[in-house]
């Protein structure tokens, strides 16, 4: 049966900046383990630790832009293009543009902060 999501719920972020996370699809907002999908909005300047999650993830870019840092390269994802990211590498996402950027993410399975694994501080 086809079932209405109402609205997003509004997750915390992690970063030097606040950055707004809408998850639609996951854990918190419809009790869905097997994937995300969440709408951010982040601001110019932000960067976030790094991480080694134990999911995919597939980015799209609605608005401005998206660096992504991995172990060998520095991705500039533009508003238009998408990123996969695969589970188990290190990556490194930040808005180092002045606009910031706006991006919906995807994760295979659902994000969870037992399952990110952000560098210490």
């Amino acid at each position: 049966m086809a079932r209405l999501i109402q609205g997003p719920s509004v997750i915390e972020s992690a970063g030097n900046k606040p950055k707004r996370i809408e998850e639609y699809v996951g854990r918190v907002n419809s009790d869905t383990n097997a994937l995300s999908i969440a709408r951010m909005k982040s601001p110019g300047g932000w960067v976030e630790p790094g991480q080694t999650p134990e999911f995919d993830e597939y980015t799209l870019v609605l608005a401005g832009v998206l660096q992504v840092e991995t172990k060998t390269e520095t991705l500039e994802v533009a508003a238009g293009q998408a990123v996969h990211t695969p589970r188990g590498e290190w990556v490194r996402y930040s808005t180092p543009g002045a606009e910031g950027a706006e991006y919906v993410a995807i994760c295979l399975p659902a994000f969870g902060l037992e399952s990110v694994h952000r560098d210490a501080d």
